[in-house]
C-alpha cells in the first residue's frame, strides 16, 4: 500500500481528534444536556480554548480535502515518489503540531507550522500539476 494512503488514514484519525477535542470543550462549557439535545437554543460565546479548538477544526477541514486530492491523486496517477510521501508527512506533521499550538493560543509559531503543512501539500501535488 502506498504510504500516501496511510498518511490520509492518519489524517482521518487526526480529524476525529479535532472533532472530539472541540466537542469535549464545548460540552464542558454548555453541559451534557446541550450535547445530547437539539442545540436549538441561543448560547453565550465559547470560552477561549473551546473557540480556538472549533476554529482549528475548521482550519483543518479547509486543508484536508486538498490533502486527499494531492495524495490520492498522485497514487491514482502513478506519480507518487519519495517526494510526495515527504510532502504528505510534512502536511500531517504540521497539522498535528498545529492543533495544540492553536489550542494554547500560540501566535506566529502556529502560522509557521501552518505554512510548513502547506509546503507539504505543494510538494505532494506538484507531480500532478507539472
Amino acid at each position: 500500500m502506498p504510504i500516501e494512503i496511510k498518511i490520509l488514514a492518519l489524517g482521518a484519525v487526526l480529524l476525529l481528534v479535532h472533532i472530539f477535542a472541540a466537542a469535549h470543550f464545548k460540552t464542558k462549557q454548555y453541559g451534557p444536556k446541550w450535547n445530547m439535545g437539539a442545540r436549538d437554543e441561543a448560547l453565550p460565546p465559547l470560552a477561549p480554548v473551546a473557540g480556538r479548538l472549533v476554529r482549528a477544526q475548521a482550519n483543518f477541514l479547509e486543508t484536508f480535502p486538498i490533502a486527499i486530492i494531492a495524495l490520492l491523486g498522485v497514487v491514482l496517477a502513478g506519480r507518487n515518489t519519495e517526494w510526495t510521501a515527504l510532502g504528505g508527512w510534512l502536511w500531517l506533521a504540521g497539522r498535528i503540531i498545529y492543533l495544540p499550538l492553536y489550542a494554547l493560543g500560540v501566535p506566529k509559531i502556529r502560522t509557521l507550522v501552518y505554512l510548513l503543512s502547506l509546503a507539504g501539500l505543494i510538494i505532494a501535488i506538484w507531480p500532478i500539476l507539472f
